[in-house]
């Protein structure tokens, strides 16, 4: 990290010598609309992938909570997804997200709707990613499972006693006994979210018209397919920092919803 925060001021390209050049680097990213534009995916992709692959999560964790004998076998089918590599998963979703043939269109017709383009136009093809990544929920799931068995059984009976109905019971009370793992599973998955590439390498090249051309994608391409080796150190700073501010306001803000049981008593 301290080697590449000196590459970072330097023009250097695969093959030739390194020449210092102070902070230019970080000047031309304001003027690299490419590189905006993957800054604007990233943040699309991250505020549609994070939530919707948490709230699925804790979901299923929810009725997994409740099931009986069937528990482990319902937690590891769950868990499948997230033990599929990167790769053989996202050529998975390029038949499912096919247009003529694919699953997802089966489906729609099925129910009457039309047929979408998916990750091959550009309104849609961050969306559909997100889609694609809330599919690998078992980490979350599994995690929001043991935090849901260690929920005071003595607490929703209090509140059931009280005339709550069931959604007054989750929300007033297993939520906020869950709270920090929300917030864990809420970083984790930030922090994730902003370093995707897989799946904008393997299936969409960053198309269309950069609609996916998400920041480690780009920081790829400038130093592996440019070999800008200097802006693309460049570019790993600037992420490294997005990646701390935000993780810093998640715990900023977490004072104000995140319950912890010691501090209550």
């Amino acid at each position: 990290m301290v080697a590449s925060f000196f590459v970072g001021m330097t023009d250097w390209t695969i093959g030739g010598e390194p020449e210092f050049i102070g902070l230019d680097n970080y000047g031309a990213m304001l003027q690299d609309d490419v590189f905006w534009k993957s800054l604007r995916a990233t943040a699309y992709f991250a505020a549609l992938a994070v939530p919707l692959s948490v709230v699925v999560a804790f979901l299923v964790a929810a009725l997994l909570n409740r099931a009986g004998r069937g528990r482990g076998i319902f937690r590891t089918v769950f868990y499948l997804p997230v033990l599929v590599p990167p790769v053989a998963s996202a050529v998975l979703w390029l038949w499912i997200f096919a247009p003529d043939s694919g699953l997802a269109n089966t489906l729609l017709k099925l129910v009457g709707l039309p047929p979408l383009r998916w990750i091959y136009d550009e309104a849609t093809a961050v969306p559909s990613l997100a889609i694609m990544s809330a599919w690998a929920f078992g980490n979350m799931a599994l995690i929001f499972l043991a935090a849901l068995q260690g929920v005071p059984r003595e607490l929703l009976e209090a509140a059931e006693m009280d005339g709550a109905s069931p959604i007054r019971r989750v929300w007033h009370v297993t939520i906020p006994q869950v709270s920090p793992i929300i917030l864990f599973n809420l970083i984790t998955g930030m922090i994730a979210a902003l370093q995707a590439f897989d799946t904008a390498y393997v299936m969409t090249d960053g198309g269309p018209n950069y609609a996916t051309s998400f920041y480690v994608f780009y920081l790829f391409r400038q130093a592996f397919k440019l070999g800008n080796l200097g802006y693309a150190s460049a570019l790993a700073w600037i992420l490294f920092l997005v990646v701390l501010v935000v993780t810093v306001i998640l715990f900023r803000t977490a004072r104000h919803w995140v319950f912890y049981e010691a501090e209550a008593k």
